[in-house]
Formats: structure tokens, C-alpha cells, sequence
């Protein structure tokens, strides 16, 4: 099953632009995910267990690499986006 999920990031920091590229950096080296980043959000599309996996493992890395951030998800399975 395929799905869609949107993201995005919010850094408890003032300088909050290289956390947001970090993890658009680090979504993007994964293979096998199709991603587009917009204004205001990043959308992931693929296999269900793989995109959610990715994007599990590159907050848990974001957030080692930069503390604190929320994230407001949308995951809509079986709806391909993009």
C-alpha cells in the first residue's frame, strides 16, 4: 500500500532554517521515496512500512543532531499525492 505524508517542522530555535534542511537533506538521500518540498511542508509518497520507517529514523537523527522541534504529520494511506 502506498501512502502520503506530510510534513512539517517547527525548531525551538531562533535559527531555525538548518534544522528544516537537515531534514529535507537527510528525507531526500532516502532511496525508494518520492519527495517534494513546498513553502511550507515536505511530502514523502511510498510503500507504507518504508516512508513511515523513513521518516521515523530522520526525525529521531534530526533530533539527535538538533534537539527540539515539533512536527505536525498528516499520513494518508493508500492516496498517492504525487
Amino acid at each position: 500500500m502506498e501512502v502520503t505524508i506530510d510534513i512539517s517542522m517547527y525548531p525551538n530555535r531562533e535559527d531555525f532554517l538548518p534544522p528544516i534542511d537537515g531534514f529535507i537533506d537527510k528525507i531526500n538521500d532516502i532511496e525508494k521515496l518520492k519527495v517534494t518540498t513546498f513553502p511550507t511542508s515536505t511530502v514523502v509518497q511510498g510503500e507504507y512500512e518504508h516512508a513511515m520507517k523513513a521518516v521515523q529514523d530522520t526525525i529521531a537523527a534530526c533530533y539527535l543532531e538538533y534537539n527540539m522541534a515539533v512536527y505536525v504529520v498528516k499520513i494518508i494511506p493508500g492516496y498517492e499525492a504525487l
